[in-house]
């Protein structure tokens, strides 16, 4: 039987720091409730999630501190650029969140916007243990030590 392709996924925002400065644990998938503007907005591919993070208020998932910028093409109907927005996710997903970040000390932490192939906006969101300095020094000559050797096998071959 062939395999399915991979869904084509259109990024929107890249959050590319997180896995630098955050021990990533488990991911999520959750939808976010948006106004026409930042549709339009997010397909144009401005946003920006490097600062942002998760918060759970009265049992619900915000998105705080994402910037999403106004659409030009708009007049005074436009949005505001750094306003929280709702995630939307199961009870059981909330439910295992709040635990975490509660009990654990855990940080909810925005990976990726993107659209889905049926064209709807998605946030990929993970648990999350911020790293010590001496834990991002470690991954740092990981990768450098990586591309090194990635180079001495390339010169040798």
């Amino acid at each position: 039987m062939a395999k399915k392709a991979e869904p084509k996924l259109k990024i929107a925002a890249d959050n590319r720091k997180a896995r630098f400065n955050y021990a990533i644990g488990e991911a999520f998938e959750a939808g976010i409730a948006l106004t026409g503007t930042e549709i339009k907005s997010l397909r144009n591919g401005k946003a920006t999630i490097a600062e942002s993070y998760a918060d759970a208020k009265d049992g619900e998932i915000w998105l705080v501190n994402s910037n999403i910028p106004e659409y030009l093409q708009a007049n005074r109907n436009n949005h505001a650029p750094k306003r929280p927005r709702k995630l939307l996710l199961h009870k059981r997903q909330i439910n295992k969140l709040i635990g975490a970040v509660e009990k654990e000390g855990m940080t909810i932490v925005p990976l990726k916007i993107y659209f889905n192939d049926r064209g709807r906006a998605k946030v990929e969101i993970a648990l999350a243990k911020g790293k010590k300095l001496h834990d991002k020094r470690d991954t740092e000559k990981k990768r450098d030590w990586q591309r090194e050797r990635g180079r001495l096998i390339r010169d040798k071959g």
